[in-house]
């Protein structure tokens, strides 16, 4: 081969690779498209759900409905939960999570009510935003805001102009978030709770539990991943009036 077409070989190579790098990222960028503009469905109850999941979006279709502007991620479990949750077959620690979720505790966004016994016997029981009571059938009887910045709070964490997927560990705390905020006002329609990461088998996991060391025999739950929203409760104001 000579000279010159040496070069000119190179320069085909090179103009190939820029071609195929190009078709690469518009086909990238025209499934982020596609996944933007696809229409949510209204959130839809699945009538068979213990803690009334979507039957649309879910644990188990999340990854296809992930990455868009027009909906807030929010994980509602926190970081170490003191309710034992090993007893029943799950986590006590968030260890891990999906991708583009920001972290919000739902405990200490109002009192809990209704855990499993193994479960509510340590359940937390500190500061809410919110004080709750129930009627005879379980249903949210009042709802009291604890501090001046509660509701200014709730509306900062969940945006009304956005779809809202709520998901935890094993789809209750979601649930109860998901009634907290319609009792609050919140349009049903806009809030879904996918249910819980124990289920999760997509391929969007954060992982937060970490082994190291020789043959990874120590580990260690790296919760400075997770994107948490704190609450700060004393640097919240009492409500004094009604």
């Amino acid at each position: 081969m000579t000279v010159k077409e040496e070069k000119e070989m190179k320069k085909f190579i090179g103009c190939f690779i820029v071609i195929t790098l190009f078709m690469m990222l518009s086909a990238c960028s025209n499934e982020v498209s596609v996944q933007q503009t696809r229409a949510l469905p209204k959130a839809s109850v699945d009538a068979g759900s213990q803690f009334g999941v979507d039957g649309n979006i879910n644990i188990g279709t999340i990854d296809d409905w992930l990455g868009r502007d027009d909906v807030a991620y929010i994980d509602v479990r926190m970081l170490v939960d003191p309710g034992d949750y090993d007893k029943i077959g799950g986590d006590p620690v968030l260890s891990g999570t999906v991708e583009g979720f920001q972290v919000v505790p739902y405990p200490y966004l109002a009192n809990l009510t209704g855990l499993p016994p193994e479960v509510a016997a340590s359940q937390y029981s500190g500061s809410t935003l919110f004080t709750l009571t129930w009627d005879a059938d379980g249903i949210i009887d009042t709802i009291q805001p604890n501090y001046e910045e509660s509701e200014m709070i709730i509306k900062d964490l969940f945006p009304e102009d956005k779809a809202i997927f709520l998901m935890c560990g094993g789809g209750g705390y979601a649930s109860f978030t998901r009634t907290l905020l319609i009792e609050l006002g919140y349009d049903p329609e806009k809030l879904y709770n996918i249910g819980g990461f124990w289920q999760y088998n997509g391929n969007r996991k954060v992982h937060v539990k970490v082994s190291y060391g020789e043959n990874n025999a120590k580990e260690y739950n790296a919760l400075h991943r997770l994107n948490y929203r704190l609450i700060d409760f004393n640097q919240l104001n009492k409500k004094t009036s009604y």
